[in-house]
């Protein structure tokens, strides 16, 4: 495949000895380098993929990287989130990993875009780069992304991890598929946890974000053959790589406009859940409100038995989520329930599934026992 970069950026003496083992290799060369010079790349997302990905970036002599994140760094991104340190907690992402980025490389330039990528903003942003490596972490994004990469003729570098696995592919819907010939729908809301309520194996980060960027050196330079047509799968337990096949949908629809991601996926694009907004506020309890009556109401908690043990509301009773429609004979529905997680979201999933099964007298405990902790009781761990 031709470079994507056509014109190779001429490289200073300091680059010639900065770059040397690169230049050494008649893959990359002079020729290569200076592709990689010129280039400019765009990363959606500055937390598991993007840090590796950002670091790499830099490394390599990327000339130009762009940074989207609208985030802060909190202590529970800092085991896979490794361009961010201690000392960037409350920072925000996009200043954190500048700084990193140019600690790395001070000759690169950095753009940051501190925004939620949105149909509004998202042709403008990814219109002056040559290609996008997207790190997002919710179907919305991810769908944008590729939705906007498509209008533009952009390459969209994917990557996506959960818990030990991830996956890595090339979508070029101008010389292959898209996201969508593999995924043309979202998968049903709740079906697919996020990171922040599944979890996810912090080195595997750094496999799959240096996948990317070694899929994004190879359309700029044109060396290699890139993933396009073809998706990896990675499974971190068995150390295991995966190649399954994809192809462009000849029955799709050409994709000519952004719409409402959210609306389409059912979900919001973030995993940031409030502590006071919901659209069922009505279905809604607060920490403090809870706390008056606690003794007055049945509270179920639906995580998973290791996240009970991790930190727990004294009184509740553990149904795990999946459990639930097999016991929820043991509850009566003559009492008052409320129903707990570690957010919010999979108690409001449990409450739509009993209230589907006639119970009536159901509150979901916002923000979880993550927001009860902060609210109530501090000396319960959040996580």
């Amino acid at each position: 495949m031709e470079p994507l970069i056509a014109e190779p950026a001429p490289l200073t003496n300091d680059e010639i000895r900065r770059y040397s083992r690169h230049l050494i290799m008649p893959n990359i060369g002079m020729d290569g380098q200076g592709r990689l010079k010129a280039a400019k790349v765009l990363l959606v997302g500055t937390g598991g993929l993007g840090s590796p990905a950002a670091m790499y970036l830099a490394a390599a002599g990327v000339g130009e990287i762009g940074l989207v994140d609208y985030d802060t760094v909190d202590e529970s991104n800092l085991h896979r989130q490794v361009i961010h340190g201690t000392k960037d907690i409350g920072k925000r992402k996009t200043e954190s990993a500048r700084e990193t980025i140019l600690d790395i490389n001070p000759t690169v330039k950095v753009n940051i875009h501190e925004t939620l990528l949105r149909s509004e903003n998202a042709l403008e942003i990814i219109e002056p780069y040559d290609l996008v490596i997207d790190g997002t972490d919710n179907f919305p994004t991810r769908y944008l992304v590729n939705d906007a990469c498509a209008i533009l003729g952009k390459p969209n570098v994917y990557g996506s991890i959960f818990r030990f696995e991830g996956q890595l592919s090339v979508f070029w819907n101008e010389v292959g598929p898209n996201y969508r010939d593999l995924f043309p729908e979202p998968p049903p809301p709740g079906m697919v946890p996020s990171c922040a309520e599944g979890g996810v194996f912090g080195v595997l980060c750094a496999s799959i974000g240096a996948g990317q960027v070694t899929e994004a050196i190879k359309l700029i330079t044109g060396i290699g053959e890139p993933l396009i047509g073809k998706m990896k799968l990675y499974d971190a337990l068995d150390h295991d790589w995966r190649t399954i096949t994809v192809r462009k949908d000849p029955d799709a629809k050409p994709i000519t406009e952004l719409i409402d991601y959210e609306e389409f996926c059912g979900v919001p694009a973030n995993d940031h859940v409030s502590d006071d907004v919901d659209s069922d506020f009505d279905l809604q309890i607060t920490p403090v409100e809870f706390e008056k009556i606690r003794d007055e109401v049945t509270l179920i908690d639906v995580r998973d038995p290791h996240e009970y043990e991790i930190s727990r509301i004294e009184g509740s009773t553990l149904i795990p989520l999946g459990d639930l429609p097999s016991r929820m004979h043991e509850l009566d529905s003559s009492d008052e329930i409320v129903l707990q997680c570690k957010s919010g979201q999979r108690s409001m999933q449990a409450l739509n599934i009993l209230r589907d099964a006639g119970f009536r007298k159901l509150r979901n405990l916002q923000g979880g026992i993550n927001g009860y902790s902060r609210q109530v009781d501090s000396s319960i761990p959040t996580y």
